[in-house]
């Protein structure tokens, strides 16, 4: 009997201040990276898909966004000064 599905992962790639398009707050928004593995006996072996998302912490309204951008938005938030990514840091 051979045993085989799926697992679904997400991994937090950063958090960034932006005014959400659903309920138009100034709030935190997390961007997500999804992916889901081919698991054999349970052991993830390769990933099927890939998806990339960004998520209101306000009213919760997710939206699909581009791998391109949700990559630029990971380097941008590492490469910040501490705060200046998240919109804490005034100038």
């Amino acid at each position: 009997m051979i045993i085989f599905g799926t697992s679904a992962y997400l991994y937090r790639l950063a958090i960034l201040m932006l005014t959400c398009r659903h309920c138009g707050n100034s709030a935190a928004h997390t961007v997500t990276k999804y992916v889901t593995k081919f698991t054999l006996f349970f052991v993830p072996l390769f990933p099927i898909s890939t998806t990339f998302a960004t998520q209101c912490t306000f009213c919760g309204m997710e939206q699909d966004v581009l791998k391109e951008w949700a990559e630029q938005s990971k380097t941008q938030a590492a490469g910040a000064p501490e705060g200046e990514a998240y919109g804490w840091v005034q100038g």
